[in-house]
Order: structure tokens, then sequence, then C-alpha cells
């Protein structure tokens, strides 16, 4: 006996490695949890209309995006919301989206009110445009980036993430203006935003770039 505890046979031994797999366990299955979490922030209608739109129809699309085929528009350029009333609510390499050779991108979201700031509501739901041409990949209920969209090409890709829902397919071939999604709060995320990412093809690996090089603020105010 050592403190009320009688070890026979390695049964001591057996128990602990039995807790810490029961530990492991739980830490993971709270992890797979987190693939199908919507932030904190409750748009119009509820959690429940959030995730309803993600899955309105099979694969969790909504609507169709009217792909063209390649053209000479391969790099990325502009504004993927597409209005003067866009505002950068997190630049690049910063917070988040720090380090930038990992995370590099800017939050866009709309200011519906004119006050200068991002204003949720009139976020939510807004179209996301593609910024380049390329072939769409689909990652729905990623984490950290919620439903995110891949559109890429042999020398760039641009990523567009926390989207409420689908407007393309996987494998579809998109051109620059082609709604592709939808502003949302998937993932991890405080709040209907899309998270820009651009990459570019160098030395045989992507390398993250800064969005604001590529006009992501083109046409605000």
């Amino acid at each position: 006996m050592y403190g009320g505890w009688r070890d026979v046979g390695g049964t001591r031994t057996a128990v602990l490695a039995l807790a810490l797999i029961g530990l492991i366990y739980l830490f993971f299955s709270a992890r797979s949890g987190q693939d199908t979490r919507f932030s904190l922030w409750s748009p119009p209608g509820g959690q429940s209309q959030a995730a309803s739109i993600a899955k309105a129809v099979p694969g969790g699309l909504v609507g169709m995006a009217q792909g063209r085929g390649f053209g000479d528009d391969a790099r990325p350029q502009g504004n993927p919301l597409s209005v003067a009333s866009t505002v950068m609510t997190q630049g690049y390499g910063v917070g988040s989206h720090a380090p930038a050779a990992t995370w590099g991108a800017v939050d866009l979201a709309i200011d519906g009110n004119g006050d200068g700031s991002s204003d949720p509501d009139g976020t939510w739901q807004h179209p996301v445009y593609a910024t380049q041409s390329g072939v769409v990949k689909l990652a729905p209920n990623s984490w950290p980036a919620g439903n995110h969209i891949w559109v890429a090409n042999d020398q760039y890709r641009t990523g567009y993430s926390h989207l409420a829902g689908f407007a393309a397919s996987d494998g579809q071939t998109v051109r620059p203006g082609d709604l592709i999604g939808y502003v949302g709060s998937s993932g991890q995320s405080s709040g209907p935003h899309l998270d820009y990412q651009v990459w570019a093809m160098q030395g045989g690996q992507w390398v993250n770039q800064n969005p604001l090089d590529f006009g992501a603020l083109d046409g605000t105010k």
C-alpha cells in the first residue's frame, strides 16, 4: 500500500493510461465540434437561418455562378465585395492575420449606415465576387475559415473565408466578377465579414501576398 493505492500487476499504470486516453478523446471531441460552429453573432432570423443557408441545396450551394472559361485575367484585381461602402476591419499581417506568411489576409465588411465602421446587418449575406479567373475549390465547415472558397489558376489563388453560403460549385471555372458566395460569420469569426487572401506561385510554392497590392479596396470611399 502507498497512499491508499495498491499496485498489483500494473493495474495502476493501466488506470492512468485509460484516464489519459479519456482526456485525449474529450479534447478531440471538443475540437471536432468546432468544425461546424458559427460565431456568437446572431444574424437576422437567428442561428438557424445561418445554418440553413449553407444547406439550402445539395452541396451547400446557394445559386450558381456562370463561369466563362479562362482569359487574360489570371492576376487578382479589385474589391471582392464590389461596393464603395466596403471597409477594412483588420489589416494585413496583424492580429489573427499574423504571421503574414501563413495567415496573411484582409478582413472586409460593409458600412451600411455611413458611420465609417462595419455594419453587421448590412454585411450579412452581401455578395462575394471572384477577383481572378480560376477553378473553384469549396471547403465547407472548415476550421478556422468556416465556409471557404479557393479560386486558383497556375499563377495565383485567392481565398474567401467565413462565408454564409456558396454560389459556385466545386471544380467550376469562374472569371472576375462572377458571383461565388455570400458574406457570413462561419468558422472562427466574431461577426460577419470576408477574410480575403491572395497567394502567388513563386519558385514552385504558394507565397502569401498583401491583398491591398491587388486593389482589394478599389472603388471605396
